[in-house]
């Protein structure tokens, strides 16, 4: 019988999710799975789990927010794997857990699990399997060491792996730039220039190092905490002055009102600028962030899911870990320089449709940080256009 598109994509995302499996198996089940957004990682660990439960025992499933945890509960149910007695728990909650014993945990999101606070879980309590999933290894060169001694990575695809297989969309990107206005313009020079002298002060080629040991070192003097504590604020300044451009406003209404038959995920660098973009093309656009509450963003959701607004605008609480039906084009008007965020909102995107391309445009100040953020997060996908 002959297999229809999805069947086949289906197919060979059933192999590649074994040959992960498998590959954790032979690491005598420790170890992490690095796999593009798309791969399907979630169905990993529950398989996962459901393997290691299958003579008895208990699982822990650890997550970094409390809609995975609701997820995870219809993807058990979606794989037949019985969820009886699986705990699923994020990782805020984890970290108090001491001397707990677990047949096998598994780790959502294990970037998101790895700061010296969450790290205590794995210290305090004890497991016979562990398995640790993310779509990228942390950037964080301490975060990239501590998850090698606490899970070495045992299988690793990239997102442009996964769309030579054809388990994932392919993608174009376009990165426009914009400019600020004078009045912005003469902000940030001035907080460059701030910036540029505190550096100077902490030290030419590792300011950023030294800002943080000194700010967590009790023997610094007031001096020296200052010229950190003005480093840092420089930052956040200069940050914010980008993420508010208001001529991405202008650019963002123009590619949204030029794409109404598009379905657009939008995402922003705050909350309030993603108020602010969805208030331009009302009433076309819902909002989805941290200061909306559990029902504003389900109403949300359910919005764009059954067309009734073709455009969703969001900050980071979409980045991971949702499945966003439908969306074939993406706008980005807030960066960071991390390739793992732009990873993730890009997977967003490119979930399998036959005959879908994801078509992402990304909106930066030009001749500002922001450009090396975006040159940064951008380094390791490709199909990127430079307008």
């Amino acid at each position: 019988m002959k297999l229809t598109v999805m069947e086949k994509i289906n197919a060979i995302r059933d192999k590649q999710q074994r040959l992960a499996l498998n590959s954790w198996a032979q690491s005598n089940f420790i170890g992490s799975i690095i796999a593009g957004t798309g791969f399907g990682k979630s169905r990993v660990g529950v398989l996962a789990i459901g393997h290691a439960l299958k003579d008895g025992g208990n699982a822990l499933l650890l997550v970094p927010t409390v809609q995975l945890q609701d997820q995870f509960l219809e993807e058990f149910d979606k794989w037949g794997v019985d969820s009886t007695n699986v705990e699923i728990m994020c990782y805020q909650s984890a970290y108090k857990l001491k001397d707990e014993e677990y047949s096998i945990v598994v780790c959502d999101e294990i970037h998101l699990g790895l700061s010296p606070k969450y790290r205590q879980f794995f210290e305090n309590n004890a497991y016979e399997k562990l398995l640790c999933v993310t779509a990228t290894l942390p950037e964080e060169p301490e975060y990239k060491v501590k998850l090698h001694m606490i899970a070495p990575t045992v299988y690793h695809i990239t997102l442009d792996q996964c769309v030579e297989l054809g388990i994932v969309a392919p993608y174009k990107i376009y990165c426009k730039p914009v400019s600020l206005t004078a009045s912005e313009m003469s902000d940030y020079k001035k907080v460059n220039n701030s910036f540029v002298y505190y550096k100077y002060k902490l030290g030419q080629f590792d300011a950023f190092n030294e800002a943080k040991r000194i700010m967590g070192d009790s023997s610094a003097t007031g001096e020296e905490k200052g010229y950190a504590a003005q480093f840092y604020k420089c930052i956040r300044e200069r940050k914010k002055i980008v993420d508010f451009a208001e001529n991405k406003i202008t650019e963002f209404k123009k590619l949204a009102l030029n794409n109404l038959d598009k379905r657009v995920l939008v995402f922003s660098g705050a909350n309030d600028f993603t108020d602010k973009l969805a208030a331009s093309v009302d009433p076309l656009a819902v909002v989805y962030h941290s200061k909306k509450t559990k029902k504003q963003k389900q109403n949300a959701l359910d919005a764009f899911k059954d067309g009734s607004c073709n455009i969703l605008c969001s900050t980071k609480a979409l980045n991971q870990g949702f499945d966003v039906p439908n969306a074939n084009m993406g706008i980005i008007c807030g960066l960071t320089s991390k390739s793992l965020s732009m990873i993730q909102r890009v997977g967003r995107l490119i979930r399998f449709q036959e005959g879908k391309i994801g078509d992402i445009h990304i909106l930066y100040v030009k001749d500002s940080q922001e450009q090396k953020w975006l040159e940064s997060a951008v380094k390791d996908l490709n199909n990127i256009n430079w307008l």
